[in-house]
């Protein structure tokens, strides 16, 4: 009987000590932005580029930190654009022993959750997330591979100034931390430029009728529209104006809104509306090999930030196998250590963590599609 015991009890203890030493050899990488909601198109990018080039990592046999091989298991955060239920992704991901994080998609997201994430010592890559507080801060663990609105704000301005020769323009946002953040900044620049708004408010983000701030903005006449914002508010204020209020105005807008939504759903409306975004990814060279594979492995062509996420990841587990550490501050000091050659080409990252160069160029909805101008 106690033989019986003991060899029952050596099999428990060794499943034990093997379910350890497989969670001790899973490498955990969090993952996090809108994946459901109005904004789960952007969530979607997001999660898409992230899988793929983990799949590609563990189809290598993983990720080597030291003398041994792990795999990579990817932490899923839906925050679902909300700035609390972030934090409360970030907290569940430190606990979870993530060892480094690409997101979030939203700055009003990114800004909380990075304070969660410095203090853990956590490296955090977003793909997407704009405004520039989120580098101020002073945390060396935070990085973002997208640029800054205060750089997207003045290629609009000077974009309107410049080429399309405006001087009335009306700005709208929607009272978020990156809606409102490069509102402020295009006006800024615009200013700057001798261009004073003639009309700026905000809009409640998830309202369904836009009209009566888009009839006080008609009354003083401008000739375009600037909206900062996503794409579920600008797709309304653009049918708006021209089904119900008959505005012959430009309408111009920033990154919040690539995705093929805007136009699918805007139709007619978003036709010849001004985007400020970066320069056309299926044109790079060192992008084609990843939108390949993205189009076999998900049956559609990238969207926006889906390479974005990639190279996040990419530089996360590269650095980590650098290393071969798991450590923020370690890894952070690689991630500035060099220029890296990423899919979008060429990134290097100052001390604040953002990219050295300024990305952005003008984009212009043209036959149902997005379509770079500049």
């Amino acid at each position: 009987m106690r033989k019986k015991l003991f060899f029952v009890l050596s099999i428990l203890m060794a499943a034990v000590f093997l379910g350890s030493a497989a969670h001790a050899a899973t490498l955990k990488i969090g993952v996090a932005g809108p994946l459901t909601g109005a904004q789960a198109a952007f969530g979607e990018m997001l999660k898409n580029g992230a899988t793929l080039a983990v799949e590609e990592w563990n189809a290598r046999g993983g990720v080597k930190v030291g003398k041994k091989k792990m795999k990579v298991d990817i932490l899923w955060g839906d925050d679902r654009h909300d700035p609390k239920e972030g934090v409360s992704i970030a907290h569940k991901f430190v606990n979870a022993g993530a060892a480094g994080i690409v997101g979030h998609f939203n700055s009003s997201v990114s800004i909380p959750a990075s304070t969660v994430y410095a203090e853990a010592g956590v490296v955090q890559i977003t793909p997407a997330s704009t405004n520039p507080k989120l580098t101020e801060q002073g945390f060396s663990t935070v990085f973002r591979v997208c640029g800054r609105d205060d750089q997207q704000g003045e290629v609009a301005a000077n974009y309107i100034v410049d080429k399309l020769k405006l001087k009335r323009i009306a700005i709208l946002h929607d009272k978020t931390t990156y809606g409102q953040g490069l509102a402020d900044e295009t006006r800024r620049f615009l200013e700057k430029r001798g261009v004073k708004p003639v009309f700026y408010s905000g809009v409640v983000q998830g309202d369904k009728d836009y009209t009566p701030v888009l009839t006080a903005a008609k009354q003083k006449n401008p000739e375009l529209v600037y909206f900062g914002g996503i794409h579920p508010e600008a797709i309304l204020l653009v049918k708006q104006m021209r089904e119900r209020l008959g505005m012959k105005a430009h309408f111009m807008s920033g990154d919040g809104i690539v995705t093929d939504e805007y136009y699918k759903i805007a139709g007619k409306s978003a036709e010849g509306t001004y985007i400020t975004f970066t320069p056309d990814q299926t044109k790079l060279a060192a992008a084609q090999n990843v939108i390949k594979k993205h189009r076999k492995r998900f049956g559609k062509e990238v969207g926006a930030y889906t390479i974005y996420s990639y190279v996040a990841m990419n530089m996360i587990l590269n650095s980590i196998q650098a290393t071969g550490s798991t450590k923020g501050e370690k890894l952070a000091a690689h991630l500035r250590s060099k220029a890296w050659n990423t899919s979008l080409g060429k990134l290097q990252f100052n001390k604040k963590g953002d990219v050295l160069e300024s990305p952005y160029v003008l984009w212009q909805v043209k036959g149902a599609k997005f379509v770079q101008i500049n």
